[in-house]
């Protein structure tokens, strides 16, 4: 579905993403675990078309994507970026149309939205600002969704938000896979992450330094006690 090969990436000589391939399978949620400052976020951001690598290259299938953001929409590739940017003085349902800007199926698209974001509907016409956090990331995954992509990349959906509103999102994030969604998740709660990644990978200092299944790396001593907290015994 989504192969990424050799794909680098800097800020000036700061070097965020080294020589990174993987691919994302059809039907599949894909975990990017790491720690803060690894190159996640810009890893994502070349993927979407934000910021253009200096080498490497990103499919859709067998057809390269460009690095322009509108483009990669278009292919079906689309990203709810980390600290959610939804536009609050329009209300939730405005927030959802632009979302579906590329779409030919608006009214359906928001339609779906509310099927699988019930809260969304019953606030439809309430400023996006006034939102929790929690409500507020349903609408960045709903207005996501809208461009009806194949791949839905997903950077920190977790940041900020109480442990059970987390518990909400990863449920809605795998809701939204069933429906025929790939996902590409990139998350610093990695606990919550490989319980739900069918493929997850490691990446530190820009680089993956370890692949598996997200059940095989919840396991690894080395995951446990750099990422999870504590050591398998």
């Amino acid at each position: 579905m989504l192969r990424v090969e050799n794909l680098s990436f800097s800020y000036g000589k700061i070097q965020a993403v080294r020589n990174v391939s993987f691919e994302v399978k059809k039907g599949e949620i894909m975990a990017i675990i790491g720690s803060n400052g690894a190159g996640k976020s810009s890893l994502l951001k070349c993927i979407a078309g934000l910021l253009k690598p200096q080498t490497g290259q990103v499919y859709m299938g067998e057809e390269p994507l460009e690095a322009v953001a509108y483009k990669t929409v278009k292919k079906g590739v689309c990203l709810v970026p980390e600290g959610r940017w939804i536009f609050p003085n329009l209300t939730v349902e405005e927030n959802l149309i632009l979302g579906g800007y590329t779409s030919k199926s608006v009214d359906h698209g928001i339609e779906r939205s509310y099927d699988i974001f019930p809260r969304l509907g019953e606030r439809r016409n309430q400023r996006a600002g006034t939102l929790s956090g929690g409500e507020q990331q349903m609408l960045a995954i709903a207005r996501g969704l809208m461009s009806n992509p194949k791949v839905l990349l997903l950077d920190e959906p977790s940041l900020g938000l109480a442990p059970l509103i987390v518990n909400d999102i990863m449920k809605i994030i795998q809701d939204a896979n069933k429906t025929g969604v790939s996902v590409l998740l990139v998350e610093q709660n990695a606990r919550k992450a490989l319980r739900i990644a069918h493929h997850a990978c490691v990446l530190k200092q820009g680089m993956i330094v370890k692949e598996g299944t997200g059940a095989e790396l919840s396991q690894d001593d080395s995951i446990l006690s750099e990422y999870l907290g504590k050591v398998n015994k």
